[in-house]
């Protein structure tokens, strides 16, 4: 079962970057464009530009959450999304409560933790990174057998 299971593992981590990707660049368009009930607070509205933290965080989660969803600079884009889920969770939420359940920061920490996941774990299947490392290897001239080697899953 194991075995049958780390199989579909590139599947499932292409699948689950791609639904967070998603959720995090409508969570930006919504605060950037009014688009899907607007931005949180604001009734339909949007974030004023250039309003800190508030846009650049938008512009952020826009940006990053796109990359992440094609799988395009993947593990840079997580990072980034990560730090700010982490900053966003600390810096305003936390004033707050101390436990995200108290202090509505429940969707900053799973977001910050998913993206320091995928961080480590790549695009996985279905992303454009593989389209460009696989022309990348080639100019290299790796062999096959140490492109699969480092793709190979990993057990735990």
């Amino acid at each position: 079962m194991s075995a049958r299971l780390d199989s579909a593992q590139p599947y499932v981590v292409g699948l689950f970057r791609i639904v967070i990707g998603l959720l995090f660049a409508i969570h930006g368009g919504a605060s950037l464009f009014g688009v899907l009930g607007g931005a949180v607070g604001t009734h339909g509205g949007t974030i004023a530009a250039g309003t800190w933290p508030g846009w650049y965080a938008a512009v952020i989660q826009l940006v990053a959450g796109g990359l992440v969803l094609l799988g395009l600079g993947t593990r840079g884009a997580a990072l980034i999304a990560s730090g700010s889920m982490a900053y966003a969770y600390f810096d305003v939420h936390q004033q707050a409560a101390l436990w995200p359940i108290q202090n509505g920061g429940e969707p900053s920490v799973l977001f910050c933790w998913a993206f320091f996941l995928i961080v480590f774990t790549g695009s996985g299947a279905f992303g454009l990174d593989r389209l460009f490392a696989g022309r990348t290897t080639a100019t290299t001239g790796e062999t096959a057998a140490a492109q699969s080697a480092e793709q190979a899953p990993i057990a735990a």
